[in-house]
């Protein structure tokens, strides 16, 4: 009877998904009109607002009157808005009869986290989005739907991790819609919503894997594959504690558990499952580790990010899972999500355009005080630009700092890639490195000298002349005979990536890329003080692999300097 409820209940909201679907991609074929559309009906209905009557929401007819009468900014142009939200005004951005039913945290440019309203409309723009994106990513891998959708794993985070003065819930907007999700679906994905309360990030991984590893997964998501492979990763080291747990219906009181969750899952973990214990315990005999391939050998695809500095972590995934497919879960911010992507295996997705106004800044007139945008529908095919968002949020022409470049065309609709954070540019003596640059750099020399990094940063060291220094924990590359190769290959890869470099290096007002070892374990410690400072979710954390500040490299503790 369960399976049966199960099956009727996927079935209803898998053809809403998909009416939802063939409607978006009905609307991309006239973006343009679309997208001016969505922005007047914001425009109205937020008129009353007091951002609204300070921009003259009023006078606004067309898109070129909402240039005018706003400017561009960014999050510190609206945090005053917002702060009156946070305090109970919800009439500082928004009309009358709107919701504000949570402010979704996220890390800020400084040591205060940013909180983005969270309205009605915005989450059922929110859950719209991964509805056509999940049923079209599920429909390209059809044996996970065949007979009632598979188990998923999905890791959330608290949606009320503190409150606004005014009593509005802080924190992640997954944790807010895993607990709005029915009981019948509920069931369908491994994570309890209780789970979301746990902080110690492997705490956390642990409960996740302890609550799927038996499962017959259908696929994985989270934003970050670092999650992905951090969280398989303690499940190999811990498979003793999930094979015992698992065998004798416990949660081992090893890990930081807050109490009330801890009995929640009591409830969950009483039963034994013996034979899958077994199983697990056969695997490890056979092959001395506990891999997702063997323990998920069905599993459909994984589903995370794989643009911008994601896809450097993309290489580690055939050790655990084998030649798994991926898909991109899309462009999401806490601000909104900007992309679906359609297909596997690349970070390109189409515009969203059916539930956020985009425009665009052409990258090349990114520094100009007032550069003029352009609409969705006007994007050049291989050109790259920055992003501004219009949301339900009560966000306006907001500048989150994202560069993607335009790779083709849905309709009329754009489809991009991520490419980098804007603010991740490092420029010691005029050469303008960029993110995107360092990851392509260091990829394509991996490649050459035939070694494997977990992680990398690569930081400006002042001296003279300045160089950058390549970070890396020493077990990753013991060698000195491969370290200098990699110095020698990264350094070729810059010079070909950015003209500028390589006539900093000729001009020897740069010296040459030298690879610096720091200790083990140096990279979780830089993500729980980043952490830290941004107040932002372990699920939303971007391993950055350039920071352009000089002092940065006093934050590590140094193993071994290699060409010094």
């Amino acid at each position: 009877m369960l399976t049966f409820l199960k099956r009727l209940v996927g079935r209803r909201i898998a053809n809403r998904a998909r009416r939802l679907a063939v409607e978006f991609h009905d609307q991309t074929k006239q973006a343009r009109k679309v997208q001016r559309e969505l922005l007047l009906s914001r425009i109205a209905r937020n008129a009353d607002s007091a951002f609204g009557r300070d921009h003259h929401f009023g006078q606004i007819r067309t898109p070129e009157d909402f240039r005018r009468q706003v400017p561009i900014g960014d999050y510190s142009r609206h945090e005053p808005y917002i702060d009156r939200v946070r305090n109970g005004d919800v009439s500082a951005l928004f009309g009358p009869g709107t919701d504000v039913l949570m402010f979704a945290m996220t890390s800020g440019t400084t040591n205060r986290p940013k909180t983005i309203p969270v309205t009605r409309e915005s989450l059922e723009n929110y859950r719209a989005g991964w509805l056509i994106w999940g049923i079209q990513a599920f429909d390209s891998h059809p044996d996970i739907i065949e007979n009632g959708l598979r188990p998923i794993l999905q890791i959330a985070s608290d949606w009320r991790e503190s409150y606004s003065p005014a009593g509005i819930p802080c924190g992640a907007i997954t944790g807010l819609t895993a607990s709005m999700q029915s009981r019948m679906i509920r069931t369908t994905y491994c994570m309890p919503p209780s789970g979301s309360r746990i902080k110690d990030v492997e705490s956390k991984y642990y409960v996740a894997l302890r609550f799927s590893i038996a499962k017959n997964l259908g696929t994985i998501i989270a934003a970050n594959p670092s999650t992905i492979l951090n969280m398989v990763r303690l499940g190999d080291r811990e498979r003793e504690t999930l094979i015992r747990d698992l065998y004798d219906g416990t949660l081992a009181t090893k890990w930081a558990i807050p109490d009330d969750v801890r009995k929640e899952l009591k409830f969950r973990t009483r039963f034994r499952r013996k034979a899958a214990a077994r199983r697990l315990e056969a695997i490890v005999g056979e092959t001395g580790r506990l891999l997702p391939r063997d323990y998920w050998p069905n599993l459909e695809f994984l589903s995370n990010w794989m643009g911008g500095t994601m896809r450097a972590y993309l290489r580690g995934y055939p050790e655990f899972f084998g030649e798994k497919p991926v898909r991109d879960v899309g462009l999401i911010a806490s601000e909104g999500r900007m992309t679906i992507p359609i297909e596997d295996g690349t970070p390109a997705g189409v515009l969203d355009i059916r539930h956020h106004y985009f425009e665009f800044i052409p990258e090349d007139d990114a520094d100009k005080a007032d550069p003029q945008t352009i609409e969705a529908a006007d994007l050049v095919e291989g050109k790259n630009y920055f992003v501004l968002l219009s949301t339900a949020g009560g966000l306006y022409r907001y500048n989150i700092f994202d560069l993607v470049r335009c790779v083709g065309f849905h309709g009329e609709a754009p489809i991009v890639e991520f490419l980098n954070k804007g603010a991740h540019f490092s420029s010691l003596t005029g050469e303008k490195i960029s993110e995107h640059q360092v990851i392509t750099a260091v990829e394509t020399a991996q490649r050459a000298v035939g070694i494997r990094l977990r992680s990398y940063l690569l930081l400006p060291i002042w001296g003279d002349p300045p160089s950058y220094g390549l970070l890396v924990e020493t077990s990753d590359l013991p060698d000195d005979g491969a370290a200098e190769r990699l110095d020698a290959a990264v350094e070729e890869q810059l010079r070909t990536l950015n003209v500028e470099y390589a006539a900093k290096r000729d001009s020897l007002r740069l010296g040459p890329v030298r690879t610096i070892r720091i200790q083990d374990g140096a990279w979780g410690d830089f993500q729980k003080r980043r952490l830290a400072r941004s107040g932002g979710t372990v699920e939303q954390y971007k391993q950055p692999h350039l920071i352009p500040d000089v002092e940065a490299i006093h934050g590590f503790p140094m193993a071994a300097t290699i060409g010094s």
